[in-house]
């Protein structure tokens, strides 16, 4: 785990240092060169099978959130509805895919409700927590649940908010901080819908 995570932060840095003196081709933080994304299959939010690997002729965007999430997963959803709003036709090319990180409350159905009401497109993701560690492990993820005795939540998950763009080749091209501006996902999508 640690090597794969070391190996991310130098390839993080080396694309950042590659950038410099040379417009950037794509705005979000570029994996130079592209990673083959760890592939996964989960339950999506219908109760189907979701296997990363089988959508190569799709662009996915990749996101780790939970439906209790008070803050940071709805404002990520909304930026990436709005992205797939201002795509338009190109949209088609684009799949949205929520895994959780709250397994334990982020049933299908929960999902279902929660990631459609931001696009009807989207996909929620599910799994058993055995299932989810190796893939919170491949793509770096922070997943901590934290207790509150005093909240009706009665706990909460502390996770990273990146999102990972995996181009029709099934490459890890992109990581977006939280708040990247919509425009910058979308600058970024018109340049790989077409690769």
């Amino acid at each position: 785990m640690r090597k794969y995570i070391s190996l991310l932060l130098l390839t993080l840095a080396l694309a950042s240092l590659g950038a410099c003196g040379r417009a950037p081709e794509l705005k979000g933080t570029r994996l130079d060169p592209a990673l083959p994304a760890p592939d996964f299959t989960l339950t999506d939010h219908t109760g189907q099978p979701f296997t990363l690997s089988e959508q190569q002729d799709k662009v996915v965007l990749l996101y780790f959130g939970f439906t209790s999430c008070p803050d940071i997963c709805p404002i990520e959803l909304s930026n990436l509805a709005t992205v797939k709003r201002e795509l338009g036709a190109a949209a088609a090319d684009v799949e949205v895919a929520m895994i959780t990180v709250d397994p334990e409350r982020d049933l299908p159905e929960r999902l279902a409700i929660y990631v459609t009401h931001f696009d009807p497109a989207f996909i929620g993701l599910h799994g058993e927590p055995e299932e989810l560690a190796p893939i919170y492990r491949d793509y770096g993820v922070h997943v901590e649940r934290r207790d509150m005795p005093q909240s009706a939540m009665v706990y909460t998950i502390d996770h990273s908010g990146f999102v990972y763009l995996i181009d029709k080749a099934g490459r890890w091209r992109t990581l977006y901080a939280h708040n990247t501006p919509a425009a910058d996902i979308v600058s970024d999508l018109r340049i790989l819908v077409r690769e």
